[in-house]
């Protein structure tokens, strides 16, 4: 039976039959759940199969993104296999700055596509490939060799997550209602934070230290099936054709975008509350530093990590997803508030010196807290710019945003020189501060999430 829609007043709502209306009610939990908010009338009957597509590529992705994360895995690898440190210092500028520099000319083109859906399925397959790549030179090279071809294949995998970065927000927009987009965003974030607790269990059991090579091959080649498959589940969309407008030349429609820096005051505002919130972005690989002193298994010290990152994410996504559709603002500003608060305790703690087994665990617990603080930054700017932005200039807010902060996170990856003048603990200090001030300043961004009071 097709899905109908209730004559009502207000906002067109749907009447999703069968089993997975229901699970799409439970899951979006309330009596407004059918709600259709901000999306054309003719995605409302789709809304509960285009839900559930979006939340499980979005899940399949983010394990992935996990598996291969420059934060944590790829450290690890670059280790373990010789490579030179200096490269290790490249891979969170690479990783996040190649995902975001480019949009600019790619949203232009984007902008001329009524469909937005295949640029994800390209990116998804195209992350695939570079994330095998990486899994192979894991497997047959060692030293130097294999970290330049690891970084650049990271530059690969980089440009190919941007794509699906400036497309998937635009479908989120054009196929799941505003008030619900955290929710999803959430759910996905919480389930792959479980899916990465098991992950860190399980290394924990991994003590042969001859296979530890093949354990990151193993990892590297899930994430890109799991890049596969998100592309598969994400063609299950049925996604509406959109605006055309401004899909001209890319260089012409790139400087026009950045206009809106100029002319839209709220958009201003919230790009420097994002450009503030790198301290928080920044700050990880200086947690991961010092747990590395105190830990003396790069096995196990790694599975700790992940257990701690795996557990933040499967905790706190759901709730600051929930959060973030009543307010995505507060969000922004607690969130900062927490990475703050925990990086001066970290800072005290460093400066306690306890025991090796009580700082290792007292680091893996604070570095908790930062992916707590992190994941509800990650969600709450997320809901932010899609509930500010419109049909209309969403693409495009999108890129000039990600553009801009690929700029500057090349800039902040300058700060890792300020180790070499100051201890790790002082350099979390200074970024912890920074992200107390980011969160009184995101106080004055508009409230745009209808859910709030």
């Amino acid at each position: 039976m097709n899905q109908t829609l209730l004559p009502i007043d207000g906002p067109a709502r749907v009447a999703p039959p069968g089993t997975l209306g229901q699970l799409y009610d439970l899951v979006t939990g309330d009596e407004d759940a059918r709600v259709c908010k901000d999306i054309p009338p003719e995605s409302c009957h789709e809304q509960p199969r285009n839900f559930f597509a979006y939340l499980v590529a979005n899940l399949l992705s983010k394990v992935a993104d996990d598996l291969s994360s420059a934060k944590l895995v790829l450290p690890w690898l670059l280790g373990a296999l010789g490579a030179p440190a200096v490269l290790v210092g490249l891979l969170v500028p690479i990783r996040e700055a190649g995902v975001l520099l480019p949009q600019l000319a790619v949203a232009a083109y984007i902008r001329r596509m009524p469909l937005r859906k295949p640029v994800w399925i390209l990116g998804a397959l195209l992350s695939a490939l570079g994330l095998g790549a990486i899994a192979l030179a894991a497997l047959t090279q060692s030293g130097a060799a294999a970290g330049w071809t690891i970084i650049a294949l990271l530059v690969v995998l980089s440009l190919a997550r941007g794509l699906c970065s400036v497309s998937a927000k635009d479908v989120l927009g054009k196929t799941v209602s505003k008030s619900r987009r955290g929710r999803l965003m959430g759910w996905s974030a919480g389930i792959a934070g479980g899916a990465t607790l098991a992950l860190g269990l399980g290394l924990g059991f991994v003590t042969d230290a001859d296979a530890e090579r093949l354990v990151y091959a193993v990892l590297l080649g899930a994430g890109a099936l799991m890049f596969v498959l998100g592309a598969l589940v994400f063609g299950a969309i049925r996604e509406q054709p959109g605006a055309t407008a401004g899909g001209g030349n890319a260089l012409t429609e790139a400087l026009a975008s950045l206009d809106l820096l100029r002319t839209d005051p709220d958009f201003r505002r919230y790009l420097l509350t994002r450009i503030g919130l790198l301290t928080l972005a920044l700050v990880p690989p200086f947690y991961v530093l010092l747990l590395q002193r105190a830990s003396d298994s790069a096995l196990s010290g790694l599975g700790l990590l992940i257990i701690a990152s795996g557990l933040a994410s499967a905790v706190s996504a759901p709730l600051w997803g929930r959060f973030s559709d009543r307010s995505a603002r507060l969000v922004l500003v607690l969130a900062a508030a927490l990475g703050g608060v925990t990086g001066i305790a970290t800072w005290v703690v460093a400066r306690l010196e306890p025991g090796p087994l009580v700082l290792t665990y007292a680091l893996a617990g604070l570095f908790l807290l930062v992916n707590v603080a992190h994941a509800g930054v990650r969600i709450g700017r997320k809901v932010y710019l899609v509930d500010m932005a419109s049909n209309d200039n969403r693409a495009a807010m999108v890129a000039v945003s990600n553009t801009i902060i690929g700029v500057m996170m090349l800039l902040g990856g300058l700060i890792g020189l300020l180790a070499d003048l100051y201890d790790t603990a002082t350099l979390i200090l200074v970024l912890s501060i920074g992200a107390l001030l980011v969160a009184a300043y995101a106080l004055g961004l508009r409230e745009v999430s209808d859910e709030h009071g």
